[in-house]
């Protein structure tokens, strides 16, 4: 039962999917975790994408109890895009749908004093795996986190590892990054490997099991043959603990009670962060919503809301447009495109519409195989750079939202103006190659 006096309050545990089953049962243990000490007090959950129930049939599933309020606590450790973005634009849209609802939103778990305890046990089960007695001194710690485009929830990261090392004694300390951040993980370790500890415990900072998990102590089980003369340790990632339950309790309380605090003092799209100016003011924006969508699809297939495939996608919006389809059905008869390759001919049209010039396809070399390479890349998500705005605002915006895909424009930075006058570039050079600096060659120019 509900204790005498407490607010009558459901909890959603949200998180983001993995496509690995034990990751997703581990989460679902999470759950019942919670459920454990909440009598009768609603507790569903939900997911961003790679599983179900998603995250809005969890707020439904839950005020279906008559409840008065619903929290939502994003089950993740640290606050970057998932938590402060995609899982806050899901409740939004529900709040929209149900305007009646009252619904609140935790902040993630953090470095809650119960998760550093257990980061402490996991390490020293780690300690006792071992057949060797070793002095904490001569032991690096290797802490691997998740990895982000968020510098604050990255920093955090290492803020854990120098708790973890002052407060345990370890001789030093190392942090890399499942992905996006650097340094990763199999870079990180030869990084540590060099300092010149007999001993690496490397600990991932991570909640559940799942496919980054995996890939983590594949890259320790290579730096241990690399590195025999080295012990590389393993340890566990913090899982399905009660004391993690405790904490999701906790946030829920504190966004009833209106106490919810991130750190938006260092929050990239509060304060100008070094790096990171353009994000300040940026709407709320997620990239999962085909989940819900497809997830409806499979109970209803005559909804309105299924996405559709790719393909239909772009035909139904081409066929929104009759004018701009007129035009295009004009320029595929007002010349012979048979000397173009199949391949190659939307790309030689959609310049034509561009310029209004029929010959500019003549006068065009595109190499073969590049319009298949940056088909590819636009599917693997790649980020398509332009070097001046006007290239950046005549890309459809409601084509590269639908894909997904990001674009960037680096030529009116601040930091884009002072390398420009410092190495004598233009700032359109200067601009690609900050984007190069970012991004690799992994882009579309």
């Amino acid at each position: 039962m509900i204790a005498p006096g407490e607010s009558n309050y459901g909890i959603v545990i949200a998180g983001h999917g993995s496509r690995d089953p034990e990751g997703v049962c581990q989460f679902e243990e999470l759950v019942e975790k919670v459920k454990e000490g909440q009598g009768s007090r609603p507790v569903t959950y939900g997911f961003l994408e790679f599983a179900t129930p998603t995250i809005d049939e969890a707020i439904r599933s839950n005020l279906e109890h008559g409840v008065d309020d619903v929290v939502v606590v994003p089950a993740m450790l640290l606050g970057a895009a998932h938590a402060k973005n995609d899982i806050p634009v899901e409740v939004l849209n529900i709040q929209k749908e149900l305007p009646k609802a009252r619904l609140h939103y935790a902040t993630p778990l953090q470095l809650h004093p119960s998760i550093l305890k257990l980061c402490r046990e996991k390490m020293i089960h780690a300690e006792a795996r071992s057949p060797k007695t070793m002095s904490r001194e001569d032991t690096c710690l290797v802490v691997v986190g998740r990895g982000t485009t968020d510098p604050d929830a990255n920093s955090e990261v290492f803020k854990l590892s120098r708790l973890l090392q002052e407060g345990l004694g370890f001789g030093g300390v190392s942090v890399c990054f499942s992905g996006t951040a650097k340094p990763l993980v199999a870079d990180g370790l030869k990084q540590a490997a060099r300092l010149g500890f007999p001993r690496l415990l490397v600990f991932p900072f991570f909640l559940f099991t799942g496919v980054l998990m995996n890939r983590i102590y594949a890259a320790a089980d290579d730096s241990q043959l690399m590195f025999p003369e080295i012990e590389i340790l393993k340890a566990d990632h913090l899982g399905a603990d009660s004391r993690i339950g405790d904490v999701v309790f906790e946030r829920a309380r504190e966004a009833i009670e209106g106490k919810a605090a991130m750190n938006c003092s260092q929050c990239k799209y509060r304060t100008q962060i070094i790096g990171y100016e353009r994000e300040v003011g940026k709407p709320q924006m997620a990239h999962h919503f085909h989940v819900r969508a497809l997830n409806r699809r499979s109970s209803d297939e005559s909804t309105s809301t299924a996405v559709q495939p790719e393909s239909e996608a772009f035909t139904k919006n081409e066929a929104g447009h009759a004018i701009e389809s007129e035009s295009f059905e004009r320029i595929r008869k007002a010349r012979s495109w048979a000397d173009f390759s199949e391949s190659n001919r939307p790309v030689l049209q959609r310049l034509v519409h561009t310029t209004g010039d029929l010959g500019v396809a003549d006068e065009i070399y595109i190499s073969p195989g590049a319009v298949e390479a940056g088909v590819s890349a636009l599917k693997r998500r790649s980020v398509v750079v332009t070097d001046v705005t006007m290239v950046q605002s005549g890309i459809r915006r409601a084509l590269i939202s639908h894909h997904g895909i990001k674009t960037e424009c680096f030529v009116h930075d601040e930091e884009t103006h002072i390398m420009a006058e410092a190495q004598g570039l233009t700032r359109s050079a200067a601009g690609i190659r900050r984007a190069w600096q970012q991004f690799g060659n992994e882009v579309v120019l």
